[in-house]
């Protein structure tokens, strides 16, 4: 397949060393050449199975704007832009093409919101609950957004809102932990990333998964299809 790849930061450098050893061409814009998404154009897009973004948050809505309306399917890893999504959805959809986005393309992470959903559960039984999500110290956004889906999991399962607390320090790839907490005991959810590369793999398994299909879907939906 051929995917173009936008943001070639931490993670997006090592979503193009996966994609190639999966035997995908990957094509690189520069974020330099790209203000705006001016360079995602029908012409230059002709042929791509997917655009993968992994920018930043100031940039990723005019990325997908301008990859949508030139008829490309998209996976979006970058955060901190979810006010936008009904705008998005409504764009991907009116334009007829297809798009994965997601907090976190982690298949592990994907499987920790599934024993969370379940979690959950425990508010109603008196539990009190709080997250605390640690990252390093050139994230952008805070909290993350993977803190920002566990909070809204816990929300529609059990009604109930839970604080988020933020940590910003070294180099740590990304810790976030539910604490659940009653008089009788504490239960303590952790995901730990030692590296990126789940990451990365979950999000060009996404672009494999979505090239040809139309839509509009988030990770979580969608990872045990892949």
């Amino acid at each position: 397949m051929h995917f173009v790849l936008l943001g070639t930061g931490k993670t997006g450098s090592i979503v193009e060393k996966i994609a190639r050893e999966r035997g995908h061409h990957v094509t690189i814009i520069s974020e330099e050449e790209n203000p705006n998404g001016i360079a995602l154009t029908r012409e230059r897009l002709a042929g791509v199975d997917a655009v993968i973004d992994f920018t930043t948050p100031h940039a990723v809505i005019g990325n997908i704007v301008a990859a949508t309306q030139a008829g490309a399917n998209l996976v979006v890893g970058t955060t901190g832009w979810y006010d936008q999504l009904p705008k998005v959805k409504e764009l991907v959809e009116r334009c007829g093409t297809g798009l994965v986005w997601a907090s976190n393309f982690s298949i592990g992470v994907n499987l920790f919101f599934e024993i969370v959903r379940a979690a959950s559960a425990a508010l109603k039984y008196g539990y009190a609950g709080s997250i605390l999500e640690r990252h390093h110290v050139h994230k952008k956004d805070a909290p993350s957004g993977t803190a920002v889906s566990l909070q809204n999991m816990v929300r529609e399962a059990a009604g109930t809102e839970v604080e988020i607390t933020s940590v910003r320090e070294g180099e740590t790839v990304g810790l976030h932990v539910l604490m659940l907490d009653s008089e009788a005991d504490s239960i303590l959810l952790t995901h730990d990333a030692k590296n990126r590369r789940g990451f990365a793999e979950g999000a060009v398994r996404a672009a494999e998964w979505v090239a040809g299909k139309k839509g509009f879907y988030e990770f979580k939906d969608v990872f045990g299809q892949l």
